[in-house]
This record gives C-alpha cells, sequence and structure tokens, in this order.
C-alpha cells in the first residue's frame, strides 16, 4: 500500500501547488518547460517543497527516458549504469534526464562524474537540495547548472494540500483551529503535513477535535537541522540580533535554535565571536563573560548553563559595539602578506650572541619601563621602508572614547 504523499503526488502542474515564481509564463524556466528546451538545473529549497515532484513532471513533459538516483543510496557504480543506458536511448534518437535526490551527499570527487556527460549532452541533470549549492557543489558542476530557488509554502498553499489530503482520506474536520493547528506544525513542508493527515485518519478518532489531534500529533517537530543551511541561517540571525543590539530578538533565536536541537556549546562559541568581531573594545567585558557563561554551562549543564548563555547574549546585544580591532587586524593581515620580505628594524632585534651584538642588533632600542610615564615616545615599531602605520581607530563608544584619546596622545608624538 503506498503512503498517502505518494498517492497525493501531483503528476501535472496544474496540479503543482506552490512556487508560482517559477512556474509564472514569464520566468525561463517555465519558458524552457513550454519549448520542451530542457537544461541542467539544482532545484533548492527545504523539504517538503516540491523538488522531486516538480522534477518528475518537468521529465514527464519531455519526450526522453526518466532515470533517478540518491545521493544516500547511490553511488558511482549506479552513475555508470545510468550513463551505459543514456548511450543505448541516444542511439535511437533520445535524451535523457537524470534526477539526482540529495545531491549534495556526493562528495566533490564524486560530482566530478556528471561533468563530461552534462558537457557532452548526454544527460540532462536535475539536482535536488535542501543545502545551500555554492558550498555543498563544486565550482566546475555549479558552473554548468542553472540555480532554481523553491520557497516553503504558504498558508494558502498548504490549505490547498490539506483539503485535498483530507477529501481523498474521507474526513471532515469543521473546526478551522484544527486545520491551522496542522498546518503550522507543517512548518510549511507538505509531505510532513499529508503524513500528519495520513496519521489522523489512520488513529480512527471518535472525536476530531482540538484536543485529540493535538495530542495525537504531539509537539510539532521544529524546522532545524544542526549541519545545514537552515541551522546557518539561524545562526547568522542570532548574530545579526546581537550585532544590531537587538536582546529580545537574540533570545528568540537562541530559543528556537535550542528548541530544534543546537549544541548550546555553538551558541557560545559564536557569543566568543561576537564579542571580539562586534563589541571589541568598546567593552572589553564581554569576552569574559561570554567567556564564564561557556564554563559554566560546562560545569553545570543544559538547564542552568544555557541560562548563563542567554545572560551572555543579553550582554553582548546591549554593550556597546565596535569593530575597530577586526578591521585593524584584517588589514595588518593583508599589509604584513604583500610585506612579508621586509627585515625587522635592528633596534627591535635581540642581540643574544656577540656577533649579533657587533652587527647592531637591539642597537638604539629604548626600555619604555625605564621611560617617562613608560612609555617610549617617538620610537618605531615598522619595518623602515613600510613606515609607521594607524590600524587601528577606535570608535567614539564604550571605553574606546578613553582608548582613541590614550592613542591621539601617543601617535602625536612619533
Amino acid at each position: 500500500m503506498k503512503p498517502l504523499a505518494e498517492n497525493l503526488r501531483p503528476q501535472t502542474l496544474d496540479d503543482f501547488f506552490g512556487q508560482s515564481h517559477l512556474l509564472n509564463l514569464n520566468h525561463p524556466l517555465k519558458q524552457a518547460l513550454d519549448r520542451q528546451q530542457l537544461h541542467s538545473m539544482i532545484l533548492w529549497g527545504p523539504s517538503g517543497t516540491g523538488k522531486t515532484t516538480l522534477a518528475r513532471i518537468i521529465a514527464s513533459q519531455v519526450d526522453g527516458h526518466f532515470a533517478q538516483m540518491s545521493a544516500v543510496l547511490d553511488g558511482m557504480k549506479e552513475l555508470r549504469a545510468v550513463v551505459e543506458n543514456a548511450k543505448k536511448f541516444q542511439n535511437i534518437g533520445k535524451k535523457t534526464l537524470l534526477f539526482v535526490d540529495e545531491i549534495h551527499r556526493f562528495n566533490k570527487a564524486q560530482q566530478d562524474g556528471f561533468l563530461p556527460h552534462i558537457e557532452s549532452g548526454l544527460i540532462t541533470l536535475i539536482g535536488a537540495t535542501t543545502e545551500n549549492p555554492s558550498f555543498e557543489l563544486n565550482r566546475a558542476l555549479l558552473s554548468r547548472l542553472s540555480v532554481y530557488v523553491l520557497n516553503p509554502l504558504n498558508t494558502e498553499e498548504l490549505l490547498q494540500i490539506l483539503d485535498r489530503a483530507l477529501t481523498h482520506e474521507q474526513l471532515e474536520l469543521k473546526d478551522k483551529e484544527i486545520k491551522s493547528q496542522i498546518i503550522n506544525a507543517s512548518g510549511g513542508d507538505a509531505r510532513r503535513l499529508i503524513n500528519m493527515v495520513e496519521q489522523i485518519s489512520l488513529a480512527q478518532l471518535e472525536v476530531l477535535d482540538v484536543q485529540s489531534v493535538k495530542q495525537l500529533l504531539q509537539d510539532k517537530i521544529s524546522v532545524f537541522d544542526k549541519g545545514g543551511d537552515i541551522f546557518y541561517q539561524q545562526l547568522s540571525a542570532f548574530h545579526k540580533s546581537v550585532r544590531g543590539s537587538s536582546p529580545d530578538g537574540a533570545l528568540y533565536w537562541m530559543a528556537r535554535m535550542l528548541v530544534g536541537g543546537c549544541d548550546p556549546k555553538t551558541i557560545a562559541r559564536r557569543l566568543l565571536a561576537i564579542a571580539s568581531e562586534d563589541i571589541g573594545n568598546a567593552d572589553p567585558r564581554a569576552l569574559e563573560i561570554s567567556l564564564n557563561a561557556w564554563d559554566v554551562y560546562q560545569r553545570v549543564g543544559d538547564k542552568e548553563g544555557n541560562r548563563a548563555i542567554a545572560q551572555a547574549a543579553v550582554y553582548c546585544a546591549v554593550a556597546p559595539k565596535s569593530n575597530a580591532v577586526y578591521k585593524a587586524f584584517n588589514q595588518a593581515m593583508n599589509e604584513a602578506k604583500q610585506t612579508s620580505d621586509l627585515p625587522v628594524p635592528k633596534h627591535l632585534c635581540n642581540a643574544p650572541t656577540g656577533l649579533m651584538n657587533d652587527l647592531g642588533c637591539g642597537e638604539n632600542y629604548r626600555y619604555a619601563h625605564d621611560e617617562t610615564d613608560g612609555i617610549s615616545y617617538g620610537q618605531t615599531y615598522f619595518p623602515t621602508a613600510l613606515g609607521e602605520q594607524h590600524y587601528y581607530v577606535p570608535t567614539e563608544r564604550g571605553l574606546e572614547i578613553k582608548i582613541n584619546q590614550k592613542l591621539k596622545q601617543l601617535r602625536a608624538a612619533l
């Protein structure tokens, strides 16, 4: 017996819900389909947005041979078999369209196996992925593919799919709240929504009310992938909330990640990066507080430890911001790469041997602790050919206000 999701899989574009931005008459993909002039492509989007279904519909509209692989189950052996079959179909004037699900799971070397057959026109490749192609596909393959982004289904589209599934299962949900409950629990995933309807149908509940459906479905499974693109987008939202001085946004995205199963240490690590990159010397305590929060988590575990990380996140969010050190260090790194052959000035060199002393190493160096204010005013610290540089430009925020005043005094003496 086929799963309900398979029974309801659309066979034509007329029955396909969602992705109107790709399937309208003005889009190149729809125009190519109408002309039956297919090209190799990647369908990138979250689970349950119709990648596999759309690939099958595309294949059905083209007069050719359709082959399918899954990067989870198949490898180069199966690809070689597809290629041999494609050559046979080519001999009788038929093209081969190869659909590869979860294509990002092939390693970069395996991905190279598609290149000669795409270039020769032997196969037209449609790859489906939930991960960002720019990270997961090698450049050579990506340059030969068009990337189409599939969006999560909206409420209206999910409601149409829900009504279709309910009709098929001969279920009647009179309470609109139950429908909203199912749609909300689906997280924009059509397959998950249909599976929930199938679950309700198989349970044969005597009463279909909000409470019974809620108990059956239990808690919504959070849309979270610890190693995937969704994870990095949520982590990015957390980082940008802290950087943007929104403690509420920071707490929300932190909670979203934790609910989805994120390791709290990942958030603690990101806070340490934020403390140095986005706060810096405007409030050096941010680095210490973030490090302490990580230490507390290590000592007391999830519940209390998460609160410590949340405390650090809020502190970092409301702290004054400065990326002056971050920018200064990047500038210094770039300068160092371009001037790596310049010698260290002799007054900055050590002279551990008599020979080095005779060569002038350390000569004219002024020991700061012996100077007025503990500062050797006027002493230079860069290669002579480069001259003195000013990378670090403090902001007028937080502690950097005072640092800036001190630096102006120091630099004026050079």
